[in-house]
């Protein structure tokens, strides 16, 4: 195995510490100190010592400068390191590895089928992200360092560059090439990345213009990923195209260059072709490449991002009625909060393979009712007896749904019932609409929960819950409004304002076979209704700040009177 080095090893790190600094000659604080033979007769102390300061600092500003210099040369080397020894690498597969992939690199494990992508079969050596030549089946050392040290998001592939050190990592590599019997093989041909076009307006034009011809077919002209066919791996495993506004799930990066590698290779094994295969007819040049990788980034900053800090929906106050529309103008304007979706493992029976990851909220509400505009992307309209849509499931297709969970009861301080379904004592409203199907109109139902299973069907129209839905672009967007307070107050949550009201999501592909408890939710956040400012807290802010601009206009005329006066 040749040695391996690679800028996808990661830069060799250096930290300036004060005892490193002071390996150099002369330290900092022998800057200023001169010497006795520096004074000359008859010179002026002052004028003396402050030319030792001014030498001093030139010195000094040398030094630290050539400091940062070594330092740059430092951190911009690749790393370097030792040949990666296959037998070290076996110990540190059957310690990290062999859960998921197996003992014999298979990846035919019990935890497979529970994985979406599933483990690598490392026997195939079909490495999805690589930057080797589109028909290379060898993959760069480096590329393999890249995934193991860095992980993939968006899947259970996790880095491992921080338990690892990067010694074991090239000992993993030589180990995991005997599995396919490469260890003697090396790549070919590489990824010709010519020269960089930089983003621009025009850059940007143009990638859009051939993004839609070459691209729009799998992911859609938004970038959301449209399932216009069902897509397999060459291993029969089911995939869907990538959301490309969704930056988490970029399995490399979204930095220009790993997006032309992705474009001028392929992804092996999968329905992502190459754009740098001459008998392609969608052929692209290295500069049209480059175009589309630029506007591909332009689309990963697009997305709704999740942030850890917000947890709370707040809605506002609407200028007169709540919009009775998901596709109203005046949601626009509403801030949206978006939360992960996370696969139903709690209850039987239990889900590990979802589509769908993430839930965008926005609310608003007037005098008599809330109206929530929950979003969710989903590659596929799920509507049962459509040909199109059958032919795209997964499985028996069901319709697409979305739920949203609330206490019946608000409890003291931040106390709430348990997250899936309530529980005995802690009972939760669910509103739940369905898309329907050919054969049946969408649907909006109420249900009273105390647990998983122990569900109460209710009325509606009893409570004047209503639900609207449309698809637009690889997007759900359903509305659901309700008074803010119903005539059963034991079986209802009531909405008051400045109040924060726990609040839950539920959703349903029913292109990947979710239906009843197989499918998505979250945990609880919070709904706040924010209470009109009105004039008192105004006028209360203006009172305060006229007192305090009386007090130091009084406070200036004192103290220039007391300058002005004669000394005595």
């Amino acid at each position: 195995m040749s040695k391996p080095t690679s800028h996808m090893a990661g830069p060799a790190r250096v930290i300036p510490t004060k005892a490193g600094i002071q390996a150099f000659p002369g330290t900092i604080d022998s800057r200023f100190r001169g010497s006795d033979d520096e004074t000359a007769v008859g010179a002026s102390p002052n004028i003396l010592e402050a030319e030792r300061e001014a030498n001093g600092i030139s010195r000094l500003a040398k030094q630290l400068c050539g400091l940062v210099l070594l330092a740059a040369v430092v951190l911009a080397a690749p790393a370097i390191a030792k040949p990666g020894d296959a037998k070290n690498g076996e110990a540190v597969y059957a310690k990290r590895c062999v859960w998921c992939h197996g003992a014999e690199g298979d990846a035919d494990t019990e935890v497979a089928e529970r994985l979406n992508p599933p483990p690598r079969d490392f026997t195939e050596a079909t490495y999805k992200f690589k930057t080797t030549g589109f028909d290379d089946p060898i993959a760069n050392d480096d590329d393999l360092f890249r995934m193991i040290n860095d992980g993939m998001p968006g899947t259970a592939m996790v880095g491992w560059g921080d338990i690892v050190s990067e010694q074991e990592i090239w000992d993993l590599i030589a180990y995991l090439k005997v599995f396919a019997e490469l260890e003697e093989e090396s790549p070919t041909d590489q990824v010709d990345y010519s020269t960089q076009v930089e983003s621009s307006a025009e850059s940007l034009a143009q990638g859009k213009k051939l993004f839609v011809d070459r691209c729009a077919e799998c992911h859609g002209d938004s970038g959301k990923g449209v399932a216009t066919k069902k897509l397999k791996t060459d291993a029969g495993e089911r995939t869907w195209p990538r959301n490309l506004t969704k930056p988490w799930t970029y399995r490399v990066s979204t930095d220009p260059k790993d997006i032309y590698s992705r474009i001028s290779v392929g992804i092996p094994g999968t329905q992502m072709p190459s754009f740098a295969d001459p008998k392609s007819k969608k052929k692209l040049s290295p500069e049209e490449r480059w175009h589309v990788a630029n506007y591909v980034v332009s689309l990963a900053a697009t997305g709704a991002a999740v942030k850890a800090e917000n947890t709370v929906i707040k809605a506002d106050k609407a200028e007169g009625a709540v919009p009775t529309a998901p596709d109203d103008p005046r949601w626009a304007e509403v801030p949206p909060t978006t939360f992960f979706l996370v696969p139903q493992i709690i209850a039987e029976e239990r889900f590990f393979t979802p589509s769908n990851d993430t839930v965008t909220v926005r609310a608003l509400y007037d005098e008599d009712r809330l109206a929530l505009l929950v979003e969710w992307d989903d590659r596929t309209k799920s509507i049962p007896g459509d040909k199109t849509a059958i032919s795209i499931a997964d499985e028996d297709l069901t319709e697409d749904a979305v739920a949203v969970q609330f206490p019946v009861t608000l409890l003291e301080g931040m106390e709430k019932p348990y997250f899936y379904r309530g529980d005995a004592t802690h009972p939760v409203n669910l509103w739940r609409w369905g898309s329907g199907g050919t054969e049946a109109p969408p649907s909006v139902s109420l249900m009273n929960a105390t647990g998983a299973d122990a569900i109460d069907e209710r009325d509606a129209g009893s409570v004047d819950l209503q639900a609207k839905g449309v698809y637009v672009d690889g997007t759900w967007r359903v509305l659901f409004t309700r008074p803010l307070a119903t005539d059963d107050a034991a079986s209802d949550l009531w909405f008051e304002e400045g109040r924060v009201i726990p609040v839950a999501f539920q959703a349903w592909d029913g292109s990947n076979g979710e239906t009843g408890s197989k499918h998505t939710l979250t945990t609880w956040y919070w709904l706040l209704l924010t209470p009109p400012t009105g004039m008192a807290p105004i006028l209360t802010a203006l009172l305060v700040g006229a007192f305090i601009f009386l007090g130091e206009v009084w406070w200036a005329r004192s103290a220039r009177a007391k300058a002005e006066a004669p000394e005595a």
